[in-house]
């Protein structure tokens, strides 16, 4: 999944909800290594893990709409499974859906039957957390030699529009530094509707390896993005018109090798799946990118790493990169912790920190981009421990295990792994400080007091790129609120931000509005809350009005009592806490 940007307050939730524990007694015991066919009869459709939409919460608004979220222990909610991530399978499944719907799952082949009856198999094996079915009135579009988009018909166009061609460059350079591309590689039928199609067409398989698709969810899927192989579910919110958000593709396509294929074996090691792929997605942004664009958005997830450690106390134990999910000081209530409570920044941005220092210690680019191949190559279908990854870290670079790397004092491995807190090494995002300085300054310039409006003019940033944009809002948000008529005159002077469609400068725009109490511009924080309900975007800006004046609050309980339905039901719920209304079980 992406990072979690907002942090969420810590809840245990018992895993008495999600089931019980199906126990099997054979008539005899079996021998080892002999396979058992079990039958297993039951019904599903209640737990968390399979969410159903009805059409108010889709973008077409005509039907209703159902899709599982697996990660972290939501699929035994779905099927009875292993639902640990260090065991993997593979799985086929036979999907009947009313006439008018479509079903499509993370397989690696389909086909569709009479009846309405979708066939998917899975031929690599995979942890139970990486099943995926979404239902829906879903139709798709070519937009690469083996990729495709998925979504609404509404959204197909646009979808198209914003991503043809670009996945197969980001897949290429993956390849090129992290190997070949496994994830589906078709049968000889396969089947896709075409946008609009009233037929179904054969196709024959595509070119190059494998089969990479998106399917847009619809705006109340409340993550960024799920790695689900062959399929990734991501959010409408990164259609932005103008590409401008493509890069949060990179984050899932990294997947495909750090979490889908190399896997933590346990969830209190959640970095080995976050940290890798941040990297990874660091390493691709930057070939296609360039380091300082890389650099400046690896410093926008610093900030994030910062708030977050900043909120919880950086001596918090979730701050380790290895957490212990069992009861203890932190979760003293009951036996068995949800991994889904600990979701939070460190595995994501320490993870990243840790794997450059790893870089750091070998101290040349291609060795290391070569290690991570080895790695990939040499845990490909595992599911691992830290202790094996840096294991082989050692055995990969005798020289430094000679060396004794491990224990040097102050960066020990163990101490990355067990201590919580600040990460003891900053990989060096200087290079980025080319589109910082210049987003720093004009933000000074705007919180002035008598504005030096020659200065500001001299400014152009009809060039800059979406997270130089989102770097110059944050800063102006931590100066806010500003002088009076500063936001004003600023908001007419940047069209490209205020009326901005991208999601990411709509939701530092809808903040600096509430920050500035500019009453004005509330309709804009009301239509960016009624057109999507990410997780993300959706809880800041209900916490600002909720520390706003009388009219923000105002705001606040219009507009969720309008949006309520369409969000997602734990959405609605951290909402509710925010608003101290009754949440609902």
């Amino acid at each position: 999944g992406d990072p979690p940007g907002d942090p969420l307050p810590v809840q245990s939730r018992p895993f008495a909800s999600y089931g019980s524990a199906l126990h099997i007694t054979l008539p005899q015991p079996p021998r080892a290594g002999q396979l058992l066919t079990l039958h297993i009869d039951y019904e599903a459709g209640e737990g968390p893990g399979v969410c159903w939409l009805t059409p108010e919460q889709t973008a077409g608004k005509q039907k209703p709409y159902m899709y599982t979220q697996g990660q972290a222990v939501l699929n035994r909610s779905f099927f009875p499974c292993f639902d640990t991530p260090s065991v993997k399978c593979t799985y086929s499944a036979v999907v009947k859906v009313p006439e008018g719907f479509t079903a499509v799952m993370s397989a690696t082949s389909w086909e569709k039957e009479k009846d309405n009856t979708f066939i998917f198999k899975m031929s690599q094996p995979i942890p139970s957390y990486l099943i995926a079915l979404a239902v829906g009135d879903i139709v798709s579009a070519d937009v690469g030699p083996r990729s495709r988009v998925w979504a609404e018909p509404c959204l197909i166009e646009a979808a198209k529009k914003e991503y043809d061609g670009v996945i197969e460059e980001f897949l290429a350079v993956g390849e090129k530094l992290f190997g070949p591309y496994v994830w589906g590689r078709y049968g000889q039928r396969a089947w896709f509707p075409g946008a609009g199609a009233s037929e179904l067409v054969l196709t024959e398989p595509p070119a190059p390896p494998g089969r990479y698709d998106i399917l847009f969810m619809p705006p109340s899927f409340p993550f960024g993005g799920m790695e689900n192989p062959c399929l990734t579910f991501l959010t409408p919110c990164v259609l932005a018109g103008d590409r401008s958000l493509a890069d949060v593709i990179i984050h899932e396509i990294s997947h495909s090798w750090f979490g889908n294929l190399v896997t933590n074996a346990t969830w209190g090691e959640f970095w080995l799946n976050e940290g890798f792929t941040m990297y990874a997605q660091r390493r691709i942004s930057t070939e296609v990118y360039g380091l300082p664009y890389t650099c400046l958005e690896a410093a926008t997830g610093r900030a994030l790493l910062r708030q977050h450690m900043d909120n919880t106390g950086e001596d918090h134990p979730l701050n380790k990169l290895r957490v212990v999910i069992e009861p203890g000081p932190v979760f003293p209530f009951f036996v068995g912790v949800n991994p889904e409570d600990t979701y939070n920044e460190t595995p994501y941005e320490k993870g990243f920190c840790f794997v450059s220092y790893l870089a750091h210690l070998v101290g040349d680019q291609s060795k290391f981009d070569g290690f991570l191949q080895a790695y990939v190559n040499r845990f490909k279908f595992q599911s691992i421990t830290a202790d094996d990854a840096l294991g082989f870290f050692l055995e990969y670079f005798p020289e430094l295990k000679e060396k004794g790397v491990d224990t040097i004092p102050g960066f020990e491995f163990d101490r990355w792994l067990n201590t919580p807190g600040w990460p003891p090494y900053l990989p060096d995002l200087s290079p980025g400080e080319q589109l910082m300085k210049p987003a720093e300054e004009l933000a000074e310039l705007w919180a002035a007091d008598g504005l030096n409006v020659e200065a500001i003019e001299a400014v152009d940033i009809a060039a800059w790129r979406t997270y130089q944009l989102v770097y110059f809002l944050d800063q102006v948000l931590q100066k806010s609120p500003l002088p009076e008529g500063n936001v004003e005159r600023l908001s007419k002077m940047y069209p490209k931000i205020s009326k901005a469609q991208n999601a990411e400068l709509r939701l530092r725009w809808c903040q600096i509005i509430l920050k500035n109490n500019l009453e004005a511009e509330y309709s804009k924080v009301k239509d960016f809350l009624h057109s999507q309900g990410k997780q993300k975007y959706t809880l800041p800006l209900y916490r600002a009005m909720w520390a706003g004046p009388e009219a923000a609050r105002a705001l606040a309980m219009e507009t969720f009592s309008a949006t309520a339905p369409q969000l997602h039901i734990n959405v609605q719920n951290y909402v509710k806490k925010i608003l101290g209304l009754e949440v609902t079980e």
